[in-house]
């Protein structure tokens, strides 16, 4: 223990007061020290269970090691290139790979899907987080339609980058920056159920007729918005309307790719094909390396060819560790063949949320999730979110060894998105050890 409050006493003096809440009880945070599969140790020797991946990123498990050699033989060989002027090997090999698991297994919108469509291609764009990858995205539809306007939802996240401030709709990252934004983002509702699509469909076609949009941008499942599922139709339904009014179909699957809604990416449950696609987060298994993927002939449309300098890049751009890294986790996750895993695991844990109760319905419960990403979300007697008595599970689900976060806006959903090498066992494990909370007097 105090080596955890050293450790949280010098953040608190000498990193920004804005990045870190720390409870006066000492319930929160835990100080991470190791990790492994889904096992993660903190400073002080406990062991707990991983229900987030560490933001989705674990996907096949912390610390995988196969993953890490990579990283290590590379980061001993050639830790550091020059991205857009002398690049390395290891960037041509995974832009050829994310070509190929992404464009390269689909078909065009309009093509018949048949075992005989010739592959795609699709060109890449490397950047460092997830929200460099959405403004590559912004970028890209910027030149390839001339408009400047892009459509986005209620409880999108798309990060807090200036560009991709514009299109994260919760007041509370944008407000404070307000007067620096362009402000070039509109925004319509997430559909919840397919009646509602017919109204959001109106309203995007209002604000096509009054404004001049050259992208709809959407997360196939909002993640941080609070695991919110929309129906099938959805995704569908935005192709066509992209079609319709020849702008890019942009799809954020930052957190929901690499087999974590239980195909390689949520796209494919609808068999809807983006113009653009935007990845990171379980992409490399802990590396910071993102990447926005295009359509190669929209990439050679939208961006003029280098003559020596480039329009967008960065120092890191593509770093080879990162590369490795992101090559081994593409392997591992085909090898451990983790998206199937996903989709089976994740139909067994909602099954086991859908069973849980509390006491004479104090709290409403709602389940939903696509493959490992489930969220159960909690609300009073009187509908209002149960925000305080969320946090007080999570921070109970601690104590008992367990990491979970809160999502959504009002931070009352708990949100399950493990790493997808978790098993069965430790799932059950886990739904067991809430619903002993859920029915303990008190919480409700």
């Amino acid at each position: 223990m105090a080596e955890t409050k050293q450790i949280l006493r010098l953040l608190r003096d000498f990193e920004s007061r804005n990045v870190l809440f720390v409870e006066k009880d000492g319930s929160w945070p835990v100080v991470w020290e190791r990790a492994r599969g889904a096992a993660v140790w903190d400073a002080n020797g406990k062991k707990y269970l991983d229900l987030t991946a560490a933001f989705g990123v674990a996907a096949a498990g912390h610390a995988n090691r196969r993953v890490v050699k990579a990283g290590q033989r590379q980061l001993a060989r050639l830790p550091h290139a020059m991205g857009d002027v002398h690049p390395h090997a290891r960037k041509a090999e995974l832009a050829r790979e994310l070509s190929r698991i992404t464009f390269g297994r689909w078909t065009s919108p309009g093509e018949p899907k048949t075992k005989n469509s010739k592959l795609k291609t699709g060109k890449t764009i490397f950047s460092n987080s997830g929200f460099e990858a959405v403004e590559s995205a912004l970028k890209t539809a910027m030149l390839a339609t001339g408009k400047p306007g892009v459509i986005a939802f209620s409880g999108a996240y798309h990060g807090l980058g200036y560009g991709a401030l514009n299109v994260t709709h919760r007041d509370f990252f944008r407000s404070p920056f307000h007067y620096q934004l362009r402000e070039f983002g509109h925004f319509v509702p997430f559909p919840a159920v397919t009646n509602e699509l017919s109204a959001v469909e109106w309203a995007i076609r209002r604000i096509f007729r009054r404004e001049r949009i050259g992208a709809i941008l959407a997360e196939p499942v909002q993640a941080r918005g609070g695991i919110n599922v929309p129906p099938p139709e959805f995704l569908p339904m935005l192709r066509k309307l992209c079609d319709e009014h020849h702008v890019l179909l942009i799809l954020d699957e930052i957190y929901t790719g690499f087999g974590r809604t239980g195909k390689w990416f949520a796209c494919e449950h609808s068999e809807v094909v983006p113009d653009l696609i935007c990845l990171g987060k379980a992409l490399t298994g802990g590396f910071p390396l993102s990447a926005c993927v295009g359509r190669a002939n929209l990439m050679d449309a939208a961006w003029p060819r280098s003559r020596g300098e480039a329009i967008h890049t960065s120092t890191f751009l593509g770093n080879p560790v990162g590369c490795a890294m992101a090559l081994a986790q593409i392997k591992e996750i085909e090898r451990r063949n983790l998206c199937q895993r996903s989709a089976g695991l994740g139909k067994y844990l909602l099954n086991e949320l859908g069973s849980l109760r509390t006491p004479r319905s104090a709290l409403r419960i709602s389940i939903r999730g696509l493959g490992l990403m489930a969220g159960v979300e909690l609300r009073l007697p009187d509908s209002k979110p149960a925000t305080d008595v969320t946090m007080q599970i999570i921070k109970m689900m601690l104590l008992r060894g367990f990491i979970f976060l809160p999502e959504g806006e009002h931070a009352n959903v708990i949100s399950f998105t493990p790493p997808l090498t978790i098993t069965k066992a430790e799932l059950a494990k886990t739904v067991k050890a809430l619903a002993e909370i859920l029915t303990t007097d008190g919480h409700g």
